[in-house]
């Protein structure tokens, strides 16, 4: 069985401003940026079909900013696109949010639905697919630069069932999501208990055992303060994987400087970290930091790999210290040379000994879920297409 196929132009709302770009580039650039407010929807905040919506790493307008952007608002069931860059990522917006609204960047496109026609999660499903992504890649509008119209969106073929078909399809679909996003919790609650037992014992001195401890110039004693630069062990570098030449499905993980803990998979044997395991990896522009204990392959924009050079300073341990480091006054800028002349604690080796034996149980549990993860998304991606072109059939 095979369904009718329209252009997505034809389930846009019937209402102007329905399918819009985002603001022109000077109008919403960096300078507008503030700490808090309305949140900015940017390519970090969507993917290539791994996930519907990232809610981390925004920057923010003030309300009176973005009031000046109306046709620009993002909020429930609306379809994202990254028109320049990265085409082929498209999010949605869930019903359970951080905020209401969202204003998208400049090189975003929003695409709003007519629900009488349309299940928003369906489409976003059919374009977020394998075969809709690399289609949506082949339609670059241009140069060095890839880019996305409005046009071009119109054009984007949709099959289309019946109503109720599409929503039997979207619920199928979105339990496997549900339980990627449950699991997604579960390793933020235990990776945010490490972090405050770091805290508690290296930042507030409450370790095992602190009650009997000496302290000399605020320190317990055999504790010392190093800069970052010092700690550091060179470790061979591997050939690096451009975004571009990213795979969907791999031998192995690409760890980049994404807000996604792998951005893409590659088969290049050569480009493999796996006998210098565990690792760090740094992004110099993002700040993010991900401790990696799998055999891996480097993004190419802007990664840094860290080990640490002390047996006393287990990788674990160098982790959060460095998470506990304050960047954010350095706005965009190369971060890692300002990281390398932080100074970080280094305990005793019984007290960093203990730290990391606790909290490496939790990185067990992590990875496991990470596993778990993994096979739920290869199911789902398997399905998907089966049930868009009516190979499953879908029970009424």
């Amino acid at each position: 069985m095979s369904w009718e196929t329209v252009p997505l132009g034809e389930l846009i709302a019937p209402k102007k401003g329905s399918l819009v770009s985002g603001p022109f580039g000077s109008n919403i650039g960096s300078r507008f940026f503030v700490a808090e407010g309305v949140p900015v929807i940017r390519g970090n905040n969507i993917t290539k079909g791994a996930q519907k919506f990232i809610e981390e790493g925004f920057v923010y307008l003030t309300e009176e900013k973005a009031s000046e952007f109306p046709n620009c608002v993002a909020t429930e069931d609306d379809i994202i696109f990254t028109a320049a860059g990265s085409i082929g990522q498209v999010g949605l917006i869930p019903k359970e949010r951080r905020y209401k609204n969202y204003i998208i960047s400049n090189k975003q496109i929003r695409a709003r639905l007519d629900t009488e026609k349309a299940d928003p999660l369906f489409v976003y499903y059919w374009l977020s697919s394998k075969r809709m992504v690399s289609y949506i890649e082949s339609q670059n509008n241009g140069g060095a630069v890839p880019l996305l119209n409005l046009g071009i969106v119109r054009r984007l073929p949709v099959p289309l069932p019946s109503k109720n078909t599409q929503e039997r399809i979207a619920a199928i679909l979105s339990a496997y999501d549900d339980l990627i996003e449950n699991n997604r919790r579960r390793i933020a609650l235990l990776e945010q208990a490490a972090r405050l037992l770091y805290r508690e014992w290296f930042v507030h001195f409450r370790f095992s055992g602190h009650e009997t401890a000496s302290f000399k110039d605020g320190l317990p004693e055999r504790w010392e303060v190093k800069q970052v630069k010092d700690l550091l062990l060179k470790v061979k570098a591997k050939p690096k994987v451009r975004k571009d030449e990213y795979e969907q499905v791999g031998s192995y993980p690409c760890v980049d400087q994404g807000q996604s803990f792998v951005g893409g998979f590659t088969n290049n044997s050569e480009a493999i970290y796996r006998d210098e395991l565990p690792l760090i990896v740094f992004g110099d522009h993002t700040r993010a930091l991900k401790y990696v204990d799998f055999p891996f392959a480097r993004g190419a924009d802007g990664t840094q790999i860290i080990k640490s050079n002390d047996d006393r300073l287990s990788q674990i341990q160098f982790y959060f210290a460095l998470i506990n480091v304050d960047l954010s006054n350095y706005a965009y800028a190369r971060h890692f040379k300002f990281l390398k002349d932080q100074e970080i604690i280094l305990p005793d080796e019984g007290t960093g000994s203990h730290f990391t034996e606790i909290v490496q149980t939790w990185f067990i549990q992590m990875q496991n879920l990470r596993d778990q993860n993994a096979q739920l998304t290869a199911a789902r991606d398997l399905l998907l297409p089966r049930l868009m072109d009516g190979r499953i059939p879908v029970s009424m």
